[in-house]
């Protein structure tokens, strides 16, 4: 994919818009698997206080509130990130056995950040089930998002137990580690936005390359490094995931106000109405004038919103062409994305998926 234009792509390729790329089902499997593995059974006698557990199980969407196991199609994220460190591994060595437990890993760390983030936010629904912090309070959130975190961590432990060498092994838990704290920055500057209106579109693109982008960016530079010692190969799948972060993010960002209420499962003006600064926001806020950036400062300024306030957000965003400029953003960083990996010998597979991943992340409708 270069830097065509969006309706142009979505004329290409239309079903990349609404069905996730091929890698996604390929690794489903293993990826749920791993997971099984290593969080602990909440049933089994063996494991004193098992209550954490069945926390982490009903967030992964394993379990409903009574322990019960469910259907869990309807109630799991993508596994984005466990997906591509498989995906990376896998065009590099032809093999991604070595990458499983970093998989687990990364999806365990994500949703540690989830469950805290849904305090934080206050969100009563996360894959159109009740939040942790919800149904049982938040001090049970807070420890089973700690406890999430610490079962990622050891998860990746058992990378060692791969035929990797320990130095590999130290260097792989540092990435994962320092992606984290990057994340755990990012959520906080994201915090800060809340009470500020004078913020910039840098500011705000540095804070989403911490919070989304640094677990995506790890994804890909861990299974990379498990499959290769080559450094340059490294740095570019890692410089892959760092814009590949950046074009997912923003679409989020453009999904939450412009996305499609029944395909989302979610209303669309709910960024709106809590008064997020995402990326479509922060642009108006820099670009607006007059009684435009006069009614933006006032209405932001507000505990609640009402239907009006929502209409004449949107309606600024309109003047200021807020929802061109995010899609001009989406496929910079989605054409920036290839561009890192072109200096890469791929399978032609690899290759092809790595473009319909590309093309699914800036034009995706969920």
């Amino acid at each position: 994919m270069v830097e065509n234009d969006g309706d142009q792509q979505s004329q290409r390729r239309p079903d990349l818009a609404t069905k996730l790329p091929g890698m996604f089902s390929r690794y489903k499997s293993s990826v749920e698997k791993e997971l099984y593995r290593v969080v602990p059974n909440a049933g089994d006698p063996n494991v004193p206080n098992n209550e954490p557990y069945r926390l982490l199980r009903y967030h992964l969407g394993w379990v409903d509130q009574q322990g019960e196991p469910m259907d869990t199609s309807v109630t799991q994220g993508k596994a984005l990130r466990p997906t591509l460190c498989l995906f990376a591994c896998d065009a590099l060595s032809d093999d991604y056995s070595k990458a499983l437990p970093a998989a687990a890993a990364l999806e365990l760390i994500h949703n540690f950040s989830l469950v805290h983030d849904d305090i934080q936010d206050q969100d009563l629904e996360r894959r159109h089930q009740p939040t942790v912090w919800h149904l049982w309070g938040i001090p049970k959130a807070l420890w089973s998002g700690n406890a999430m975190q610490c079962t990622g961590d050891l998860a990746l432990l058992d990378v060692a137990e791969q035929n990797v060498n320990p130095a590999t092994v130290l260097k792989v838990s540092g990435i994962l580690t320092k992606s984290y704290l990057e994340m755990i920055q990012g959520q906080c500057m994201d915090l800060n936005f809340e009470s500020r209106t004078d913020i910039k579109s840098d500011e705000y693109l540095y804070m989403i390359a911490c919070k989304t982008g640094a677990l995506i960016r790890a994804g890909l530079e861990i299974g990379a490094l498990l499959a290769t010692e080559d450094a340059a190969t490294v740095k570019a799948f890692a410089e892959f995931g760092e814009h590949l972060g950046q074009a997912f993010q923003v679409r989020d960002d453009y999904l939450g106000i412009w996305g499609d209420q029944a395909t989302l499962g979610k209303a669309t003006d709910s960024d709106i109405r809590r008064r997020k600064k995402s990326y479509p926001v922060v642009f108006a806020l820099e670009r607006a004038g007059g009684s435009a950036m006069e009614d933006l400062l006032r209405i932001y300024r507000q505990e609640e919103l009402e239907e009006d306030d929502v209409q004449r957000v949107l309606a600024v965003l309109d003047e200021v062409g807020s929802q061109e400029n995010a899609q001009r953003v989406i496929e910079a960083a989605a054409a920036r994305a290839l561009e890192a990996l072109k200096p890469v010998s791929l399978p032609q597979w690899a290759q092809s998926e790595a473009e319909d991943l590309v093309d699914f992340l800036a034009r995706r409708e969920y």
